[in-house]
């Protein structure tokens, strides 16, 4: 024998025994293990439309069903049976009792429905059918698609196997005698197969709900995260204007007192070097978020201040030339806020307007900005679409940034429709009242006197921090 057909031999004896390990772990290796049908879900879309006693029953329809079934073929096997001259109890006994056992041992119920088979073969002329009774048949066939549907599709096709060699036995046994073995053989294939697709595109529809569902959560991760890299860019030039303003006061103030304690100067060149670390810190920190794409939030005009409520208007105007109508309304003492807060009030109002001209075009929008003491309140409405509206191919997630920006100052935010089939966006914002101006710490120096500033490391920080809008 030559090195090829040993191989060859070796491969096929190989593929055997997986087969049969197969089949022995399938259908033998504890074939009849407790393995109840679990209950039927109650949230699917006609169940939950049902009364609580009744969705609560309506777990075990399954059970109940094949029960019922098990009952009609022992009482329709025994009579037709017994009209024919067969054996009336023995053919209720055969159908019944595998189908009630594969409720809970499945594989232990199709093979007692296959010894059925067997024992109708070999009762001979017992019966009117050969080898399966008339309602053995249909008992086989739907034990073997219960079991299909609890199973992998490898034992479904070990099971046709199976129901088919014992067809082609007994036919082969008798070939004289009149056998429905083959009218098994191509019911239950089709049967079958039915099972194992109908299985397959469940399996994967849910799938597909589950990808979808974890899609959806990374998508609005990952949007959150842009959120706050914007957010990080935008309060950049916010607290480096800050901080820089820190480092230049802790550095003049020494000078502008006549012989300042050496205690009082070190206590400043410590500010002042906290300061510059800070803003070093700041500038790495701020590298790092932007380091994947650090050209996604580059603006048209990179040295413009950061906007505010105070330039609102011209983005209303801006909206306006679409053909929106929008007010603005108003209320309470205008005041300056912080800058953080300025800036994150704008861009809430924009990403309104926004999703107002995406998801209602043609609707009347209007703007309520109110100044109270403890803070600034938000509201952006808009009333129903008045034109078709185009598909949006965007991520859908501008009430998550919003939601972001008002969370960062611990404020609240709240977007729902609106009775009317509009949509309505109120947010509030916290705001510390404006701490009273201290007194003067250097009353003995003269206002016309100016300040010798020393040369130094600040003047750095000061070129390249200082000036609002500056990218990193």
């Amino acid at each position: 024998m030559t090195d090829t057909s040993q191989t060859t031999l070796r491969s096929e004896l190989r593929i055997a025994r997986s087969a049969l390990k197969g089949l022995r772990d399938d259908l033998i290796t504890d074939a009849f293990a407790f393995r109840p049908l679990p209950p039927r879900r109650i949230d699917g879309p006609v169940v939950s439309r049902l009364p609580d006693r009744f969705r609560e029953s309506s777990r075990w329809l399954p059970h109940a069903t094949l029960t019922a079934f098990a009952c009609f073929l022992m009482l329709a096997g025994y009579e037709f049976e017994s009209e024919r001259g067969g054996s009336g109890l023995a053919a209720a006994l055969l159908t019944g009792i595998p189908l009630v056992t594969v409720l809970f041992r499945p594989v232990g119920g199709w093979w007692l429905s296959l010894a059925a088979g067997f024992l109708g073969g070999a009762a001979g002329h017992a019966f009117s059918e050969w080898p399966w009774t008339a309602t053995g048949f249909v008992s086989h066939v739907v034990v073997m698609a219960v079991v299909a549907g609890r199973t992998r599709p490898r034992v479904a096709a070990e099971m046709w196997l199976l129901t088919t060699l014992l067809g082609v036995g007994f036919a082969s046994m008798d070939p004289w005698q009149e056998s429905d073995g083959l009218a098994m053989s191509v019911v239950s294939f089709l049967v079958l197969l039915a099972v194992v697709l109908v299985r397959g595109w469940r399996e994967t529809q849910q799938k597909v709900v589950e990808q979808v569902a974890v899609t959806e959560v990374e998508r609005s991760r990952r949007t959150v995260l842009e959120e706050r890299t914007t957010i990080a860019r935008e309060l950049h030039d916010v607290v480096a204007h800050h901080m820089s303003v820190i480092a230049i006061q802790a550095e003049a103030a020494p000078y502008r007192v006549d012989d300042p304690p050496a205690e009082l100067t070190r206590s400043f060149a410590i500010i002042r070097e906290n300061a510059v670390a800070a803003l070093t810190e700041l500038r790495r920190v701020l590298g790092v978020v932007r380091a994947d794409n650090p050209d996604a939030f580059t603006d048209s005009a990179p040295e413009a201040p950061q906007p505010t409520l105070a330039t609102l208007d011209s983005l209303l105007a801006n909206v306006r030339d679409t053909g929106a109508v929008v007010d603005k309304v108003v209320t309470g003492a205008v005041r300056t806020l912080p800058q953080g807060v300025e800036l994150s009030a704008y861009r809430i109002v924009q990403e309104g307007l926004s999703n107002a001209l995406r998801h209602a075009p043609g609707a009347d929008i209007r703007v309520e900005i109110g100044y109270v003491l403890s803070g600034l309140g938000l509201r952006v409405v808009n009333g129903p679409a008045t034109v078709e509206i185009r598909p949006s191919h965007g991520a859908g997630h501008g009430v998550l940034g919003m939601r972001e920006r008002v969370s960062m100052l611990a404020g609240e935010m709240t977007a729902e429709p609106t009775a009317e089939g509009g949509y309505e966006v109120t947010a509030f914002i916290p705001v510390a009242a404006e701490p009273k101006p201290e007194p003067d710490a250097y009353p003995d120096v003269k206002p016309d006197v100016k300040p010798e500033v020393k040369p130094g490391p600040v003047s750095a920080v000061e070129a390249s921090d200082t000036t609002p809008g500056d990218p990193v």
